[in-house]
């Protein structure tokens, strides 16, 4: 195609809670503006952007994908985003390189949660937004209900544009506010309307709904807004002009409605966003940091600039190879060429570039300001990093990522796959830097940590499906550690072993006391008179830190402790520094047994969000979970608890809030401190970690 002027360009998100009907929708505009021959099914697997087969086999959308139109003289950017919560990044990100977002809200549930998150975000961005009530040929589709669920719960500025004819079976189109005009399109998916007056059922409600059209819009411009008190009205072509200001400036929020499964009220919305929406001329220049040091620069929005890209997306193919999809936000990306990397500091080869509709690849020579496209097979570039010309360097601020939720200790089912899942893992963190992956060498287990527990267990899929590596997922082991409560005096470590040849001497006396939560190990020499050479005392402290990888009660680590080493005697022909580790080693086994060992427990600081009626089943719970909540605090429409929890009582925490919030809570976690674990609970971890030793035993 033809590269299309950047004031034609019309970048657009749809986004909202999972089942909404956003892929659905994004069929029909590709349908309706000729970019596709026929109308895809979610249930059938052959929709345009949910192409990969786990979202096909799951009837989700589980990543962000681009497509592009033609209507109306603009190209049409949409990216359709996931909307469950474990995939809400991607959502998120997308948000990050659009000009305006397209909310959908099922009619017959309303708004969601994750359908707040997004709105939540697209705020934060200051994008334009328009709402699409979808699904109003379903049952208990209701245009008053979900009209006041949507003022209520995203913004009271939010004013319908259309009202519907007829609901749920009887669904036939729409009467459009601005014109009061009636749409009744056909039923055999083709998308053609047939224009005509206001029927007299619907009329009531039209006139009622123009006229808080009309107010909304004088309210959002100064202008309109003395014209409107003197009159009482507005001109058609007033309304066009102040609803488009209005959108631009997030002072309204239109809501249309429609059946896209259908092609009922579809072609409307392409109509709106190329009249009403911003180009990438109209929204602020983009800033970033000078790679050079120079501080905040800017870049306008032009092609002739110096180019500035930003990479919001990387799907790892093991086929195709890495393809990186990006936003141009000044200056213009050629085939053929090499851009630097002023993320990772490092110049990469463009090869071909592309436009993408799904998995469909258009290569195009160029990629101009304002537009998106992608490239293959970028060695080091991953999501998030800027592209800019190595003369005139920027980088514009990185996309960032939540931390994880859940985590599962992972392990390959084939021996000797180790390293294959390692490599793999790799290639699934460019595509997803949510996932991550860590070597936990207290458990020995390797650990991958996700957004919920379907993001981490189509990680697994994807593993075996991609790359080959099947692996068992399972809930990984806590972390505990050892430590001691009392002090130990005048112990005695004594190694000694006589053989034909030379034997081993070493004999050393220590002192155990606790330290402070936190404070480590300390290792104090308090040998005179020689007692003990030099040459020897490192290897007693080494012998006593090789006896604390593995303490008494159940072979966890011990920690906060002080050895003083105060004597000790040689042997002038069997002293070693092995023979004096093995004396260091025994002493601090000695010592342990009298110093009362106990359990500790990683503590973690939690923040549940939540909507204000759930705060009580959540603290309950929290409670029921040996939590100590710290306080409790407005968030937004919703509410925050912050509280210390226990790791152990956290592991599966994820399903739980879903149950107790109807899936509308959302939390996070970091590790805090380390306690002592109650004497109960002690019992049953100590029992539980002597339990394989007894087993080999017998």
């Amino acid at each position: 195609m033809k590269r299309p002027e950047t004031a034609k360009i019309r970048n657009v998100a749809l986004v909202a809670n999972g089942g909404a009907g956003k892929t659905t929708l994004t069929e029909a505009l590709l349908f309706c503006a000729g970019a596709t021959t026929r109308l895809g099914r979610v249930e059938d697997g052959t929709t345009t952007t949910d192409f990969d087969e786990d979202e096909i086999r799951r009837k989700i959308s589980i990543s962000a994908a681009l497509s592009w139109c033609e209507w109306k003289w603009r190209k049409f950017n949409l990216v359709d985003t996931p909307g469950f919560a474990a995939f809400l990044t991607d959502a998120k990100n997308a948000l990050r390189v659009v000009d305006g977002a397209v909310v959908v809200v099922g009619a017959p549930d309303g708004v969601k949660v994750s359908t707040e998150k997004v709105w939540s975000t697209a705020a934060a961005q200051e994008l334009p937004c328009v709402i699409y009530l979808s699904k109003m040929d379903r049952e208990r589709a209701d245009f008053s209900r979900a009209l006041e669920d949507i003022q209520k719960n995203l913004s009271p500025k939010a004013v319908p544009v259309q009202v519907p004819m007829g609901q749920e079976a009887s669904f036939s189109g729409v009467v459009d506010l601005v014109r009061m005009r009636a749409f009744t399109f056909a039923t055999d998916g083709s998308g053609k309307a047939t224009e005509g007056s206001v029927p007299d059922a619907v009329k009531p409600l039209a006139e009622k709904q123009r006229a808080a059209l009309v107010e909304a819009v004088a309210e959002a411009d100064d202008r309109l807004l003395e014209k409107y008190l003197e009159s009482g009205e507005l001109s058609e072509a007033e309304i066009q002009e102040g609803l488009a200001r209005g959108i631009r400036d997030q002072k309204l929020f239109p809501i249309l409605c429609g059946a896209p499964a259908r092609n009922v009220a579809v072609s409307p919305l392409l109509d709106l966003l190329a009249e009403c929406f911003p180009s990438p001329l109209e929204r602020p220049a983009v800033e970033g940091v000078d790679a050079k040091g120079n501080g905040t620069v800017r870049r306008e929005v032009k092609d002739d600039a110096p180019p500035a890209a930003l990479v919001f997306k990387t799907v790892a193919d093991p086929y195709a190879g890495k393809v990186t999809m990006f936003r141009v936000y000044a200056g213009t990306l050629t085939s053929d060429s090499t851009i630097l990397n002023a993320t990772k500091g490092v110049k990469e080869r463009v090869g071909q570039l592309l436009l993408l509709r799904g998995k469909q690849q258009t290569p195009v020579e160029s990629v101009g300001a304002g537009d998106m496209g992608a490239v293959v097979k970028l060695k080091e570039t991953g999501t998030g990093d800027t592209l800019c010309d190595e003369k005139a360097p920027i980088r514009l601020p990185e996309i960032t990522f939540p931390a994880p939720v859940i985590s599962f200790a992972v392990e390959p089912k084939a021996k000797g796959d180790e390293d294959k899942m390692s490599s793999a893992f790799t290639r699934l963190r460019e595509e997803d830097p949510t996932i991550q992956i860590r070597y936990d060498p207290q458990t020995k287990e390797t650990v991958v940590s996700g957004m919920g527990r379907a993001h981490v267990e189509i990680v697994a899929e994807r593993l075996k499906r991609k790359f080959g590596v099947d692996v068992t997922l399972k809930t990984p082991r806590v972390p505990y550690k050892e430590t001691i409560k009392a002090k130990a005096r005048e112990i005695q470590g004594r190694h000694k072993k006589q053989t034909g040849g030379r034997g081993q001497f070493g004999d050393c006396w220590i002192h155990m006391e606790p330290l402070p939560r936190g404070g480590g190990f300390e290792f104090v020499n308090q040998v005179v008179g020689g007692a003990i050479p030099r040459n020897y005392i490192p290897a007693v402290e080494k012998g006593i830190l090789e006896g604390m990888e593995r303490g008494p009660l159940a072979g966890y680590p011990v920690v906060d402790l002080r050895v003083t080493l105060y004597d000790g005697s040689t042997h002038p022909v069997d002293s070693s520094e092995l023979a004096f580790k093995l004396a260091g080693r025994l002493a601090f086994r000695k010592a342990m047994t009298q110093a009362k060992p106990t359990l500790l427990e990683p503590i973690m600081t939690v923040e549940v969000v939540a909507p204000g009626e759930c705060m009580g089943d959540i603290v309950g719970d929290l409670n029921s979970k040996r939590g100590r909540v710290l306080g409790i605090e407005a968030k937004g429409r919703n509410q925050a608890v912050k509280a210390n929890v226990p790791l152990s009582e956290m592991l599966e925490y994820d399903s739980r809030l879903r149950s107790i919030t109807g899936d509308r809570g959302d939390y996070s976690m970091e590790s805090s401190h380390y306690e002592e674990v109650p004497a109960h609970i002690q019992e049953k971890i100590v029992a539980e970690a002597k339990r394989p030793v007894e087993e080999e035993e017998e």
